[in-house]
């Protein structure tokens, strides 16, 4: 099994809702931010409107902002996921030594199987600038998990595919995201909100991605 060592000081996230409401109690006055930070905590968990009728809610005061329900559930979205890339990236590096990034291009170029895929459709894929996904197939290809070959129509293009030890370097690393996936990820969700979540979260993901202009 290869490792890599991972700097422990790189631990910092996006603050989420929750975070920011007790940073505001303590980065200025304390009585006053406390106060504050208090009132729009009891406001953001009080019974307000529904995510369906806040559109309707005005945001007048820094309160009201920190307070909209809207605000909070996509806060919340972004720092679990921010906090679940950091635990499921970790272990990837620690013990497979490929990033969490790198993991998702071979994912990427795994369901793709022969002939490959240009660096055009694996940036598109990965939300990448061409230059960024070049970036992350130089580090796979020097580390002998993928290869570019020649395209079969295009003379000037290239596609990239996996190598045999790409496609072991996938299973493996794959196993351990699957178990992480199961800890962190799953096992917090009641059981009877698991599929629904995750159906939620496939909308949500090609929402986005139309809704995304393409990357140069």
């Amino acid at each position: 099994m290869c490792t890599v060592p991972i700097d422990p000081a790189c631990t910092t996230f996006p603050a989420d809702p929750d975070t920011v409401f007790s940073t505001l109690a303590t980065r200025h006055h304390p009585t006053t931010h406390a106060r504050t930070w208090r009132n729009a905590k009891a406001a953001a968990n009080s019974a307000g409107p529904t995510l369906t009728e806040v559109e309707a809610v005005d945001i007048e005061t820094p309160q009201d902002a920190a307070a909209n329900a809207l605000v909070l559930a996509f806060g919340r979205l972004q720092g679990a996921a921010n906090r679940l890339e950091h635990l499921l990236g970790r272990a990837l590096e620690r013990e497979c030594g490929i990033t969490h990034l790198e993991f998702e291009v071979l994912l990427i170029l795994g369901r793709a199987g022969a002939p490959g895929m240009s660096m055009r459709a694996i940036s598109q894929e990965q939300v990448l600038t061409t230059g960024g996904a070049t970036r992350v197939i130089d580090r796979l290809e020097r580390g002998e998990l993928v290869a570019r070959t020649a395209h079969p129509t295009d003379r000037r293009g290239r596609l990239v595919t996996l190598t045999p030890a790409g496609e072991e370097k996938l299973v493996q690393a794959a196993r351990l995201h699957v178990e992480n996936i199961k800890r962190h990820f799953l096992a917090p969700l009641p059981e009877d909100h698991r599929e629904r979540f995750a159906e939620d979260l496939r909308l949500l993901g090609r929402a986005a991605r139309d809704a995304l202009p393409p990357l140069k």
